[in-house]
């Protein structure tokens, strides 16, 4: 069979990192739930248990560990989010909530940096978010640690500091949502599919970043990721 020829060089397959494993993670398409933590939907303006909502990044804005962030353009109010990332290992649609863990590989610590001060204009206007949610880097990602290993955590204390000062700090268990819940929920909009990543909520406490500051994010059975905006 002929290779196919392309009028452009074909992107690269973006992946990530398995913890203890030379093998990586292929990146199909990156999913994310909004205002899934009580206490962050508040400081958010909303105090519902709303059906949970979705909004997507683009798998080439992951950063792997140690890969310093430039700070993005079109800001001035650069925000963190520390959350649970859920990868898919099966997909599917209309997955059942009692079936959806065994969809799941694996979990890291995911960083969801948005364009607060864009992402408010956006909300204004009703408009999507797309440029204060998926710009370039905005996905810093931790390595995955298999569920085979980890297990699927129901609660675990998720924390964020920046600059040793601390700023988040919640329980996987405070989420409204649950993992099984999400993947079930979205896979009723979407045909999810291996490869997928899901980051899952952050508690309250996201604050800005500046130039020259050092984030680090911590979810227990997880271990740390450590971002630095350049």
């Amino acid at each position: 069979m002929t290779e196919p020829s392309y009028v452009v060089p074909p992107p690269p397959c973006v992946s990530v990192e398995v913890r203890d494993s030379t093998a990586r993670f292929p990146v199909h398409r990156v999913y994310c739930v909004g205002r899934n933590y009580a206490a962050h939907a508040r400081e958010m303006g909303h105090d519902d248990r709303e059906p949970p909502f979705f909004f997507q990044k683009n798998p080439d804005d992951l950063v792997a560990p140690g890969t310093p962030v430039p700070y993005p353009p079109e800001t001035a109010d650069l925000h963190h989010e520390v959350e649970l990332v859920v990868a898919l290992a099966e997909g599917g649609s209309n997955i059942a909530v009692e079936d959806a863990l065994s969809h799941v590989y694996g979990y890291a610590i995911g960083l969801d940096l948005t364009r607060r001060d864009v992402q408010a204009e956006a909300k204004k206007a009703a408009r999507p978010w797309a440029t204060a949610k998926a710009f370039a880097h905005s996905a810093p990602i931790g390595a995955i640690v298999p569920a085979s290993t980890l297990g699927h955590p129901k609660s675990g204390r998720l924390t964020a500091t920046v600059n040793g000062a601390p700023r988040q700090d919640g329980d996987l268990a405070d989420m409204i949502w649950s993992v099984p819940e999400i993947i079930a929920h979205l896979s009723r909009w979407f045909v999810l599919a291996p490869g997928d990543l899901i980051f899952t909520g952050t508690p309250a406490g996201v604050g800005e970043l500046k130039r020259g500051d050092v984030v680090v994010g911590a979810i227990e059975g997880l271990g740390e990721l450590e971002v630095s905006i350049a």
